[in-house]
């Protein structure tokens, strides 16, 4: 497999090598991949149970598990969550 670098990238990958933290530019590229795709795996992970919990709402309000909540309300309760953290943290 032949792969080309942006002149960026080759010189981030070459400090790498440079530095000793790796033996030569494979490595860096096979650290950086294997980075990549760890980080697209929580992303997903992530998601998923963002959608789940989506689903958990749209089900409750389906299932006529809802109340009204007016603005105003929303607004007290986080005034009040507010000034509890703050003047729990003095």
């Amino acid at each position: 497999m032949h792969i080309s670098l942006t002149d960026r990238l080759e010189a981030w990958v070459r400090e790498k090598v440079e530095s000793g933290l790796y033996n030569n530019a494979s490595e860096v590229i096979r650290e950086a991949l294997r980075t990549q795709m760890r980080a697209e795996a929580t992303r997903e992970e992530k998601l998923e149970a963002l959608r789940a919990e989506i689903q958990k709402g749209l089900d409750d309000v389906e299932a006529g598990r809802v109340s009204r909540y007016s603005l105003e309300e929303l607004k007290a309760d986080r005034d009040a969550l507010l000034s509890e953290r703050t003047s729990g943290a003095a």
